[in-house]
């Protein structure tokens, strides 16, 4: 998303246990949101102490339906466990988005998507599996809204960039503000 929306950045794994940190979250009853902001926070904030001067944004989303979060499938099976119970039902689609300086927090958005997947069977669910393969494993959602994936649905409420993955509209608002974005090439 931001390539296609023409900013020029490095990718830098911010070495957070991020399955630690959910549990320890979840032990404290945090929310799907709270998980995701402080995920992105903490890959926002472990990176910029280690790049000073630079903006970091650090990003995450969590998936919540019916009281239950939901992780990115480890595999197949489980990817075809995760549409079974999502089948038929609506969740909430959690992202976040972080930027950090210099190891502290300058700036933050979260935004929720509504999302109601169609009831369907075991056949077009093999299909689709079949035909996504482990891409689904790639997401949360075990789904590619921008591809196969919206054939899973049949209401979609929320802004389509949360629903990526990322609050890109304030994300780009924030840089603009800090001189970066289109009108720094210009």
């Amino acid at each position: 998303m931001l390539q296609a929306a023409g900013l020029d950045f490095e990718i830098v794994p911010a070495g957070v246990d991020e399955d630690e940190v959910k549990r320890s979250l979840l032990q404290e009853r945090a929310s799907a949101q709270d998980i995701a902001t402080t995920l992105a926070e903490m890959k926002a904030i472990r990176v910029s102490t280690r790049r000073p001067g630079t903006l970091v944004i650090g990003a995450d989303s969590t998936l919540a339906c019916e009281g239950r979060l939901y992780d990115k499938p480890a595999d197949l099976a489980a990817a075809r466990a995760q549409l079974k119970a999502l089948a038929g039902r609506m969740h909430e689609l959690v992202s976040s988005v972080v930027v950090a300086k210099n190891g502290a927090r300058l700036w933050h958005a979260t935004d929720v998507g509504r999302l109601t997947m169609r009831p369907f069977d075991e056949s077009f669910l093999d299909s689709y599996l079949a035909r996504a393969g482990t891409a689904v494993c790639t997401s949360v959602g075990a789904y590619q809204l921008e591809g196969l994936g919206a054939h899973l649905f049949n209401r979609v409420e929320g802004d389509y960039f949360t629903i990526l993955g990322l609050p890109l509209l304030p994300l780009l608002v924030f840089l603009a503000e800090h001189g970066i974005g289109l009108e720094s090439v210009a």
